[in-house]
């Protein structure tokens, strides 16, 4: 009996859609084999990253492990390096001894989401920080608690204010919602610290539209600017972030700002698996068909943030959102079963239902089917409609308790990282791959490459 093998590269929104579609249906049969490939062992609710750089949520509140999500599709826990098209197997790097693994495929769904871009700019590069992962918005928290502890035993002002100035590159969703928080966790937090006062505190948003949040239209993106100035929040519009050496923000028009934070939230890029491939592309994403299939490869199908997924009777292609990745994950994954099982395949087709965005202190902004509104009502609105979207009951439990208890006693500022934490982590990291290299290389004629 031969095996059909689909292979899904990416544990995103649409990745995880399209495995727990077939987790129903044909990873249950006995001739298909279903295999998830992602970098981390959980999928990460993006939506609410901001919470966690505020204290209002713990990391573990937004990840939900995909081993308990998924029961006959097969987990791999490794990344992504390189696909061949014509040998149709796809290389990755698993574990901490960077093992190396093959897999061949019938059906390869790309599903590998998006990387920061940095526009080529090192220094930004090198000392920003983002907002693209779990890690990004803890580490994020405990730089904050730890530039707080570090000025107050500073003693000259200067050097005070250049600790307490947080810079974010990007008025767009990501940086909105993360000024905000960032705002309201370091001014509610600095009274704990008598020997600071709020007004050395300097919280600047630089987007180089007229607006922010132009996804939501200038009349609700002027809105939010005006509440954040109202929380002292400064936003320089017209100007782009043009350097960053770790000490100083240098602006496209000349403007420097002492500053020892710079979040970058400026724009992102396909990753660079999808670069590597000999297909037709669209800014870098690749080209799909109605039906979320790769142009010129058969078998090879698209979705999520890596694929320019076209509009129906327009020329223009859907936004790499959230949920647009879910319902192309869930379309795909019935027309590769549709091939499968000889059947007629459907286009994807979806009217973006609205978008919200949360600005700190208890206000939001949202525009859903076509009607705008914005303030507490907004923020309300966005809380419940990402609850509802948190996958698995214990965890909408835990983000529910977490909400109602830091209502009454305010957020925590414990340093959950250390910078001992981390340079004791990465000596043991770099240990254990030494040990495990060197065993691996005494072996490694013994050992087959592929895993089918």
């Amino acid at each position: 009996m031969k095996t059909t093998r689909i292979v899904i590269a990416g544990g995103g929104f649409a990745g995880l859609y399209a495995a727990m579609h077939f987790d129903k249906r044909l990873a249950r049969r006995a001739d298909v084999e279903v295999t998830l490939i992602s970098r981390e062992n959980f999928i990460l609710f993006t939506p609410m990253l901001h919470e966690v750089a505020a204290g209002d949520l713990y990391p573990g509140d937004i990840v939900n492990p995909l081993r308990r999500i998924l029961r006959h599709v097969k987990f791999v826990d490794a990344d992504v390096q390189a696909i061949d098209l014509n040998a149709r197997r796809i290389r990755c790097i698993a574990s901490v001894a960077d093992r190396e693994l093959e897999f061949e495929f019938d059906h390869l769904l790309l599903t590998l989401g998006s990387e920061t871009n940095f526009f080529n700019m090192n220094g930004v590069r090198d000392w920003s920080v983002t907002m693209k992962s779990l890690s990004d918005a803890a580490l994020l928290r405990n730089r904050m608690v730890a530039l707080l502890e570090e000025a107050s035993l500073q003693s000259d002002e200067a050097a005070r204010r250049q600790l307490l100035t947080f810079v974010t590159a990007g008025g767009g969703f990501s940086g909105t919602e993360t000024t905000g928080a960032v705002n309201d966790f370091v001014r509610e937090t600095v009274r704990y610290y008598p020997q600071l006062s709020e007004d050395l505190i300097r919280v600047v948003v630089v987007h180089p539209g007229n607006f922010i949040l132009p996804e939501l239209g200038e009349e609700l993106g002027r809105y939010a600017e005006h509440k954040l100035r109202e929380r002292k929040v400064e936003v320089i519009k017209g100007q782009r972030v043009a350097n960053y050496d770790g000490v100083v923000v240098t602006l496209s028009d000349g403007t420097s700002i002492p500053a020892a934070t710079l979040i970058w939230t400026a724009g992102v890029n396909p990753s660079p698996v999808i670069a590597q491939l000999p297909c037709e592309k669209e800014r870098g994403r690749l080209l799909v068909s109605e039906y979320l299939a790769v142009t010129g490869v058969p078998g090879l199908w698209a979705a999520g943030d890596c694929a320019a997924v076209p509009i129906l009777d327009a020329e223009n292609f859907h936004p790499p959102t959230a949920q647009h990745g879910i319902r192309e994950g869930v379309t795909v994954a019935k027309n590769i079963e549709a091939m499968i099982l000889d059947r007629s395949l459907k286009s994807f087709r979806y009217k973006m239902m609205g978008q919200l965005a949360s600005i700190g202190h208890h206000t939001g902004v949202a525009m859903v089917f076509g009607i705008k509104f914005s303030g507490f009502i907004a923020w309300w609105f966005w809380r419940s409609v990402y609850l509802m979207k948190l996958p698995r009951l214990a965890k909408k439990l835990r983000v529910m308790a977490s909400w109602t208890l830091d209502l009454f006693f305010g957020q925590e500022i414990e340093q959950m990282i250390t910078v001992r934490d981390i340079e004791a982590l990465s000596g043991q990291l770099a240990r254990i791959r030494a040990r495990t290299k060197s065993g691996s290389e005494e072996t490694k004629h013994e050992r087959p490459i592929a895993l089918n």
